[in-house]
């Protein structure tokens, strides 16, 4: 947050919510309503995320709004199933080298021609 004002206020209206004399969502619409007004907070790229967050940390799941819980949950989704769709193609291609490694290993043929004597009695230093 880069306003100043907006800051104070904020820990202000959270000691009335923690003391109970201010309800949660009343203190989230105070901030919106403040940064919908502010000329700070309207050139603050980062406000929407802190506000929501800050919605997040004071106000039980079942106070959010329906489509603010809807549209995290399909966020929660979506980013779900991007780290499924990455761990697939990890195991394909796994897999893949596995495959290339046994063919590797059915192209090798053992032969008996590897045994070599060796004169460990010669001194050719």
């Amino acid at each position: 947050m880069q306003c100043e004002r907006l800051i104070k206020m904020t820990k202000s209206w959270y000691l009335h919510v923690r003391d109970e004399t201010m309800a949660p969502a009343r203190m989230v619409g105070f901030i919106e309503k403040h940064a919908q007004s502010c000329e700070i907070c309207l050139n603050d790229p980062d406000l929407k995320e802190e506000i929501a967050k800050i919605t997040e940390l004071i106000l039980p799941e079942s106070k959010i709004p329906k489509a603010v819980r809807q549209q995290n949950l399909r966020d929660a989704e979506a980013e779900q199933e991007e780290e499924d769709a990455e761990n697939e193609e990890d195991t394909e291609n796994d897999d893949e080298d596995e495959d290339k490694d046994e063919d590797e290993d059915e192209d090798f043929v053992e032969s008996d021609d590897d045994d070599v004597e060796v004169d460990f009695d010669s001194d050719d230093s």
